[in-house]
């Protein structure tokens, strides 16, 4: 029986998902909802089978309707999802899941009291290229994962609710979290604003984890040049990962650097470095749409009652860290945090 999805909001990234649901023989999309009745003009001719509405609460009375799709600014993100799940949908719901960590928790303890899929849209996790390097890492091929570097720069889109952090980091927050087996500790950000506004449009955020890992984030709407690379160092293995290249999105390097007790008293107080210099891979990877594969997961996790690994608490752990962030901006000082234990992977 095919699930039946009514999306919220057709905005800039609704229509992605729209598409992505409709072209998927287990889904029927019959609602899509907006405010705006030139953004569902647009979508009259391209789908003519869907129904057209601006008013949610038809949606939530429609007793077909098995899971809603939230795509709507992040400050309504809570009070839609929270009607979906006591409506009993299933909810997917755009990043970040919620202005607050404690909205995130009422929704995750909701969702499991009623037993639905709560689902948060952390696209780039479901990438082929990151499924590949989680799958290299977990393999033992990385050694011991050391650092996380991640830059996400580009020139606009300028948003008017919230911060450069809120609107570009949990992509990369989101990615790391799937990537590296620890929660993060701490976390010092800095930023600015530039427009008068008082919303920052560039900063960068510095974590520590739990397991010694340190983490680097570069996000900015300032930048001249489009830039979507993460670099993770292992003490085996390094590899770059570059969503814009078009021909080789993964470049696992075989370099690094050991270190040695010196073998004589005189030269104790020095270390012996040595660099390995190997070669460079560019593996293969599945090049399903990120989405396409997103959709499929939550049609499979609503059909056969699994966790998502974008579930509701990876969603709040994200959050949490934002939230610190945001803190840390706005303070100048480093903020400690203990991000929700139990992660789903």
């Amino acid at each position: 029986m095919a699930i039946n999805v009514a999306v919220i909001g057709c905005g800039y990234w609704g229509p992605n998902l729209i598409r992505n649901f409709y072209e998927n023989p287990e889904v029927e999309v019959s609602y899509v909802c907006d405010l705006m009745p030139e953004k569902l003009a647009k979508l009259a001719r391209r789908y003519p089978t869907i129904k057209l509405t601006n008013s949610y609460d038809e949606v939530l009375k429609d007793s077909k309707v098995n899971a809603v799709v939230i795509v709507t600014p992040v400050f309504t993100h809570f009070k839609l999802a929270k009607e979906a799940l006591l409506a009993g949908k299933h909810v997917l719901v755009e990043k970040p899941m919620c202005s607050t960590s404690a909205e995130c928790h009422e929704l995750v303890a909701l969702a499991e009291e009623k037993g639905l899929t709560l689902m948060v849209d952390h696209t780039f996790v479901y990438h082929g290229a990151v499924r590949k390097i989680k799958s290299e890492i977990d393999k033992g091929d990385f050694g011991d994962v050391v650092y996380f570097d991640s830059t996400r720069i580009n020139l606009g889109l300028h948003q008017n609710d919230v911060n450069v952090v809120w609107d570009l980091a949990p992509h990369d927050l989101a990615t790391m979290d799937y990537l590296i087996n620890s929660n993060p500790v701490s976390v010092h950000a800095t930023g600015a604003s530039h427009i008068g506004n008082g919303i920052e449009d560039i900063a960068y955020l510095s974590l520590t984890l739990e397991n010694g890992v340190i983490a680097h984030l570069n996000v900015s709407w300032l930048s001249p040049v489009k830039i979507r690379r993460i670099l993770i160092g292992g003490t085996r293995k390094m590899v770059v990962y570059d969503d814009l290249d078009p021909a080789e999105k993964i470049k696992i390097y075989d370099k690094g650097i050991k270190s040695e007790e010196p073998q004589t008293s005189e030269g104790r107080h020095e270390r012996l470095i040595q660099y390995r210099i190997g070669d460079m891979r560019a593996p293969v990877f599945d090049m399903t749409e990120a989405l396409k594969a997103e959709v499929e997961h939550f049609v499979d996790c609503i059909k056969n009652k699994t966790t998502p690994v974008t579930d509701g608490r990876a969603g709040l752990r994200v959050v949490k860290i934002l939230e610190a962030a945001n803190l840390s901006l706005k303070t100048g000082q480093p903020q400690s945090l203990e991000v929700a234990a139990g992660k789903s992977k």
